[in-house]
């Protein structure tokens, strides 16, 4: 058993939208595909990975480095201990060697991306969903298959009145979505309040907005807007300054009692560590949004959760973003406290398998094997053109 190949294609994921710090009219993403010499119904079983969102595609560090560094290596050494699956604790391993500590930003989107197409392919060498499978190895072999997911939206858009900001969080809620989400920090302050007073005003009792500020403001500004959006019962205050400003979100703490989240833009243990030491964040109320497919996959979001565990956290305070299949699967398979979404962006790599439905704000998981990208034709298409 072994990797036979490993194949990136770097595509488009444009979108005329902007938030408080980048428009996302060039943003690409790496897609992934790891081929095995595995036959199942007389073709070779593959893995397929992409990166999220809001950071561009990787394929030259892969093609330079890791992919590589795991098909070079003996394929022996990348077996698990029974000999019939592959170890992607191992192919890590491989794919990290002769890396120094620190300087995560950009080499951990592209392992990361390689990591989750490894996951794939050991959950259908193994023919189980990846989220059973996660269960059965850090869980408690139980998933829970019904995983809450909220919308994200609320960019800023070219000529976008309050009036058609309305009827996008209208969308979102009729199709059964409870908790939706939009940008802040990219306009001024009064025009973010009369954004969020046009999204409440078609809210429903039990529907909550959340807002997220991209890591845009100093701390004079984080302070402005925490007293600003104290008045409203919001789901939660999200990365209002930059991502490695420990102290900035520590102080916010003082202005802003309510939900706040953070996470997104840390992208090792080692980071997500110092920010629970040293961040303020609150593990009664506050969310951790760390991506595994920006931040070397798997493999490291399995540390990250051993980190929090020892410093108290529960893991259904985490909410991933990125809005991509593996973190349900991560949120179904180990218990996590739901996932972000994404219902109009960033297609066809956003959203859930076809037939897939929202219902008062909580997904069902579907049985199939792997992450379950077969089952979402859109993108499959697209997967199915790189391994071809």
């Amino acid at each position: 058993m072994k990797i036979t190949e490993i194949r990136e294609i770097t595509l488009p994921i444009s979108s005329p939208i902007r938030n408080a710090y980048i428009d996302f009219s060039k943003m690409t993403l790496s897609l992934v595909a790891v081929i095995t010499d595995v036959i199942r119904d007389g073709k070779p079983l593959v893995g397929y990975g992409f990166n999220s969102n809001g950071r561009y595609g990787q394929g030259k560090l892969m093609r330079e480095r890791f992919i590589p560094r795991v098909l070079e290596a003996a394929p022996d050494s990348l077996l698990d201990a029974s000999g019939t699956n592959l170890d992607p604790h191992k192919i890590w391993a491989a794919m990290f060697t002769n890396e120094k500590p620190g300087g995560h930003g950009e080499r951990s989107v592209a392992i990361g991306t390689i990591d989750m197409a490894v996951w794939d392919v050991v959950a259908k060498i193994a023919d189980r969903p990846l989220f059973q499978l996660l269960a059965e190895r850090y869980g408690n072999g139980v998933p829970e298959r019904r995983v809450f997911v909220y919308a994200a939206g609320g960019y800023y858009y070219p000529d976008q009145d309050h009036g058609k900001l309305k009827d996008e969080m209208r969308g979102y809620l009729d199709r059964g979505y409870t908790v939706v989400k939009k940008k802040i920090g990219g306009a001024s302050l009064d025009e973010d309040l009369r954004r969020i007073d046009a999204i409440l005003s078609v809210l429903q009792d039990g529907q909550k907005l959340a807002v997220d500020a991209n890591g845009r403001f100093d701390l004079d500004t984080a302070i402005r807007y925490a007293k600003a959006l104290s008045q409203y019962d919001l789901f939660w205050y999200e990365e209002a300054g930059d991502p490695l400003d420990f102290e900035l979100q520590a102080t916010l703490r003082n202005y802003y009692d309510k939900p706040m989240a953070t996470g997104e833009n840390l992208f090792s243990m080692q980071d997500a560590r110092n920010l629970i030491r040293y961040g303020g964040m609150r593990s009664d109320r506050d969310f951790l949004q760390f991506d595994c497919a920006l931040s070397y996959g798997l493999v490291e979001y399995l540390r990250t959760l051993d980190m929090l565990h020892q410093h108290g956290w529960s893991r259904t305070r985490c909410i991933p973003h990125g809005g991509h299949q593996m973190s349900l699967n991560i949120v179904a398979g180990l218990g996590l406290g739901g996932n972000e979404s994404y219902p109009d962006l960033f297609q066809p790599f956003g959203g859930f398998p076809d037939g897939v439905r929202v219902e008062q704000g909580h997904i069902t998981m579907p049985e199939l094997p792997g992450i379950g990208f077969e089952g979402k034709a859109d993108l499959f298409r697209e997967m199915r053109a790189l391994s071809a």
